[in-house]
């Protein structure tokens, strides 16, 4: 594995050298470097330079390119407008870092040295209760941030919190030691998640409906919560039948998500209830936790209330009760002490900012995390319907994710069987697979090119488009270039250094080049929407490279169409490693 130097980054050390010893007393300055539209790179850096050490920013600019040396890399610099450096590259330089990239299986990405160990927390369900709309943001950001981070050599601990804890279990319990074959399955085949979920459904329903109109049997209920916190046996036993029924589902819908979840990762609120009372305790004990109206409180100056008094963060209620703070807050503890991470990420709805900001902020006071450990929120917004508004069915009912994940597949389905009526290309089988990937990476492309603070409208005519900013765009820019290497006939991908590039062959290899700074960024800012915005743009130079340089036909000199071939390839290699980060499928026939 070898590390491939950005052309970006070999310029700027050239330009920072120069720099350094046109400016001595400047230090290690900074070139900023850029993309630019009137050459391949503008250095902007040098008018805060002279301006700090009271120079000419022209006569320094000029100093600085008389001592930068051109030819291998750099072809040209002219110094524009008040100090600007206009710097162009040569087409050598361009093709022999491509060709280094194509060498390696990482692209020439390299692996961060600074790399640590994450916990991600996302995709948190809830136990016994279907998945709804709201469910698929968490899911998908979380497991496209787990595979950009993995690659750029984080080592990731992957944490599943669900919901399977609380009072409304004490209910649920009750009902099946009353009607013990509600969850028994139909056969001893393995059971379906829409059989699981039909089962818990009709149970939930059945367990409320009494739990309203019949008052034993909602002192019955209330009692079964004790014998559960109590970790009562039976109770115990029948609650571990509601998790194992609810995770038969929740797989079959990630499943459905091409997502790949773990059983070892999925650690439920239930269990850090044996660290609750010590996270009470030591939080009390340090002063950052004090009794107020006997509940166990955190205060903050700057959270208040509508009446201006300040809001609490409430760790135990004054019934003795545990909130979702303390267990929030036993989950950082061993995040922190036993998984010994570095940094915790939460992929959690925006709505619940103001939870987190007072856990984190109570965590560092107790000394759990520092400049060390840090925890960040990785906020999201809402997923709204093409009507702007929260997303629901006509009812007036959140939408089930599955019926949504199903009728994706059946539209990208139709797309890829209308489009291949034309060409043949694919059998039934064929066609019933893509459509599968191209639906279900149409949704989650929509999610991640979205930056994840925004809400976003969810239009499954615009996310299954051929054309325009969406997964199905790029996949079949991918597919194209697949069929272009097929027909290639006895020609193959070879670089060619000594070659002059057109214009659209220096623009896509320079974009090209740009992969791995682009990943290292996404990772340092959790945006994975910048990772989907190159890609987009690396699909849409393709596009205009192929339809300006003749690839195949009218065929090109042999070794132009060589040189081509490998343009071609890598931007197909790049495409699909960016899209895998993504947790999107590349079909190699669309």
């Amino acid at each position: 594995m070898a590390s491939v130097p950005s052309l970006a980054s070999s310029v700027e050390q050239r330009v920072a050298d120069a720099l350094a010893s046109a400016l001595p007393e400047a230090g290690a300055a900074d070139p900023l470097l850029r993309r630019s539209d009137r050459a391949d790179f503008q250095a902007n850096g040098i008018l805060a330079l002279a301006k700090k050490a009271k120079a000419n920013p022209r006569e320094l600019a000029t100093t600085v390119v008389e001592g930068i040396p051109t030819g291998d890399l750099i072809r040209e610099i002219e110094v524009s407008g008040p100090g600007f450096l206009n710097i162009t590259i040569t087409d050598r330089a361009i093709v022999e870092t491509l060709a280094a990239r194509a060498a390696d299986d990482r692209l020439g990405v390299p692996l961060s040295p600074s790399a640590g160990t994450t916990v991600i927390d996302y995709a948190q369900p809830n136990v016994a209760k279907e998945m709804h709309v709201g469910h698929l943001r968490s899911a998908v950001i979380g497991a496209a941030m787990v595979e950009i981070l993995e690659f750029t050599g984080e080592t990731v601990v992957r944490r599943h919190h669900i919901g399977d804890w609380g009072t409304q279990f004490g209910m649920l319990i009750q009902y099946l030691l009353e009607h013990p074959h509600e969850l028994d399955h139909k056969s001893e085949e393995e059971v379906s998640g829409e059989e699981a979920m039909s089962n818990l459904n009709r149970l939930y329903k059945a367990s409320r409906a009494l739990f309203d109109s019949d008052e034993e049997f909602k002192t019955r209920a209330r009692a079964r919560v004790v014998d559960l916190q109590a970790g009562e046996p039976e109770t115990l036993a029948l609650w571990q039948r509601f998790v194992d029924e609810s995770k038969i589902y929740f797989y079959s819908v990630f499943n459905k998500l091409d997502m790949d979840i773990q059983d070892p990762d999925v650690v439920g609120e239930s269990g850090y209830n044996d660290m609750l009372v010590e996270t009470c305790e030591l939080l009390e004990q340090s002063g950052v936790a004090v009794r107020s109206n006997g509940a166990l409180c955190v205060f903050f100056d700057e959270y208040k209330g509508p009446d201006g008094n300040p809001t609490p963060l409430i760790v135990r209620k004054s019934d003795g009760g545990f909130g979702y703070a303390a267990t929030d807050l036993s989950a950082i503890r061993d995040r922190v002490g036993n998984l010994k991470a570095d940094t915790l990420i939460y992929v959690v709805d925006a709505r619940q900012s103001l939870h987190f900001k007072m856990v984190f902020e109570t965590a560092r006071r107790a000394g759990w995390l520092n400049d060390e450990v840090k925890a960040v929120q990785l906020a999201f917004g809402t997923v709204l319907g093409k009507d702007g508004k929260p997303f629901k069915t006509r009812e007036g009912e959140t939408v089930r994710l599955v019926d949504l994940l199903d009728e994706a597949i059946d539209r990208a389905t139709s797309v890829v069987r209308e489009k291949d009526e034309e060409r043949g290309l694919l059998t039934e089988e064929e066609i019933v697979e893509n459509g599968r990937q191209v639906g279900i990476g149409a949704v989650k492309y929509a999610d991640l090119s979205t930056s994840a603070a925004r809400d976003y409208k969810f239009d499954l005519d615009q996310m299954v488009s051929l054309t325009g900013d969406t997964s199905v765009y790029l996949q079949y820019a991918y597919a194209r270039i697949r069929s272009i290497l097929r027909k290639s006939g006895d020609r193959s991908p070879v670089a060619h250094p000594e070659l002059e590039l057109a214009p659209a062959e220096r623009t896509l290899g320079l974009h090209l080049d740009g992969f791995g700074a682009l990943v290292e960024e996404a990772a340092a800012e959790y945006a994975p929407h910048k990772l989907a915005a190159y890609l987009y743009q690396l699909s849409s130079l393709f596009t205009t490279f192929y339809s300006e340089c003749p690839v195949i036909k009218p065929e090109p000199e042999l070794v132009v169409g060589e040189n081509r071939l490998f343009l071609c390839e890598l931007t197909a290699r790049t495409l699909s490693k960016g899209m895998s980060l993504l947790g999107i499928r590349t079909p190699e026939k669309l």
